[in-house]
């Protein structure tokens, strides 16, 4: 009998366990992705952020570190996901949180396996200004900051629901704000000409998602 009673907790246990590392990798994701492309962007010969999006760090003799980075990352939050899945069950933000997060995972990926176009002079000897034409692997490439931005961006909205019915007023309002000033950033950078503007709200949403996770890690414990 004793037999008996113990294997479903200990199954049980061994589940939890599994869950939460999983919602370990989706916390890594985006505070790696992060460190990383600013480490490069502040050490790259020759890159710019202000004239040269994120993406351009996959180019150049170096470029292997950036696409890396975009497919570690992206994995490691789609990994995440499938966490959030197990550990949101099917309560409010339950299905579409987690599908929202394993896109934004699936555009890191994306981004990292299809590379964009030397541009504006980097790397070094590149002409100036944006090439005559696109690649077909850069033009694959321009897909992946839009999906990634709005599966977040969407999700905003989702988690912001679900800690509306938890009573967790402060998550929610984070999570409004994090939409609103992921939208003026990014609007922002086209008028200003200035790359940093887009990766600041692009790290805004990022670092957000990273937090959602530990969230969800600590209340699974």
């Amino acid at each position: 009998m004793s037999t008996a009673t113990a294997a479903p907790s200990v199954s049980a246990a061994t589940q939890s366990a599994s869950t939460r590392r999983l919602l370990a990798c989706g916390v890594l994701a985006g505070p790696l992705f992060v460190t990383a492309t600013i480490a490069q962007a502040a050490t790259r010969d020759g890159f710019d952020p202000v004239v040269h999006p994120l993406s351009m760090l996959s180019l150049s003799e170096l470029g292997w570190i950036q696409i890396a980075n975009f497919i570690v990352c992206g994995l490691l939050a789609l990994v995440g996901a499938v966490g959030l899945h197990r550990a949101l069950g099917g309560g409010p933000g339950g299905t579409w949180g987690p599908r929202l997060f394993g896109l934004y995972g699936i555009a890191l990926v994306w981004g990292g396996v299809f590379v964009a176009d030397p541009a504006f002079g980097y790397p070094a000897g590149t002409p100036d200004g944006a090439p005559a034409e696109q690649s077909w692997h850069s033009i694959l490439h321009a897909f992946a900051a839009p999906a990634a931005g709005i599966a977040l961006l969407v999700a905003s909205f989702v988690f912001a629901r679900r800690f509306g019915r938890e009573g967790r007023g402060l998550w929610r309002a984070a999570c409004y704000a994090v939409a609103v000033l992921y939208v003026a950033l990014t609007v922002a950078a086209f008028p200003a000409a200035d790359y940093r503007w887009m990766l600041a709200g692009g790290a805004l949403t990022w670092l957000w998602a990273a937090a959602v996770s530990l969230q969800v890690l600590r209340s699974s414990r």
